[in-house]
């Protein structure tokens, strides 16, 4: 049996002055595509920004693409993210450059070399079906477009698992279901594992796949 890519066994994780999160246990498995949902402010956000250390974990054990969360140091951080491509729903592009400059700014920070950085950013935007863009500006950029050029990014280096944060929650449900198709795709050819927190309903019907939810302090999973 594949060693989860994702393993958290008794976890805590706190917020403030209180335990948002107490006794989660989660596994995944390479190559799996999972949905995260639960009301706002359940705690989605924040287990998924531990998964990428950049939150604390209070207590237990967690373990994500084989790095131990719980004795990572801060200059180790870099590491583990180079195995983690993360989407979010507000996009997060650099603005004031282009396309191809926002994937290569990625490449350049995580130590590409510069003779390698055209084929991987010709390669990736393809994937992502904006081969055409790579000169645009964000500006001139729809929405759709916009995310996918977010999901080229969390693409670009060739990650083991990619964390998607409300990835459709900016789109309409045309461009939605066109991102997720994406993801779904990604997974499929890739082998790229998916944890998707999401709210739409509408895309969890029409893309079903296992589902875990965030709730009261919780996180369970619904099919068991």
């Amino acid at each position: 049996m594949d060693t989860p890519i994702i393993s958290l066994n008794d976890v805590a994780i706190s917020q403030g002055d209180g335990i948002l999160l107490s006794h989660v246990n989660l596994a995944v498995s390479p190559g799996e595509f999972v949905y995260l949902i639960g009301k706002s402010g359940a705690g989605k956000t924040t287990l998924l920004r531990t998964l990428y250390a950049d939150h604390p974990i209070d207590s237990g054990e967690a373990a994500v693409c084989g790095v131990d969360l719980m004795r990572l140091k801060r200059r180790k951080r870099p590491m583990l993210r180079r195995q983690i491509g993360i989407v979010f729903q507000n996009f997060r592009l650099l603005r004031d450059r282009n396309v191809y400059d926002n994937m290569a700014f990625v490449l350049r920070a995580t130590g590409w070399k510069r003779s390698e950085i055209d084929a991987q950013i010709v390669e990736t935007l393809q994937a992502v079906g904006i081969a055409d863009k790579a000169e645009s500006s964000i500006y001139h950029l729809s929405e759709g477009e916009q995310q996918r050029v977010g999901i080229a990014r969390a693409l670009i280096n060739n990650p083991k698992l990619i964390l998607a944060d409300e990835p459709t929650g900016n789109l309409d449900p045309a461009t939605s279901s066109d991102i997720m198709q994406l993801l779904v795709d990604i997974n499929r050819k890739r082998g790229t594992t998916m944890l998707i927190s999401t709210h739409d309903f509408m895309m969890i019907d029409k893309f079903q796949s296992r589902m875990l939810v965030c709730e009261k302090g919780q996180l369970f999973d619904p099919q068991q």
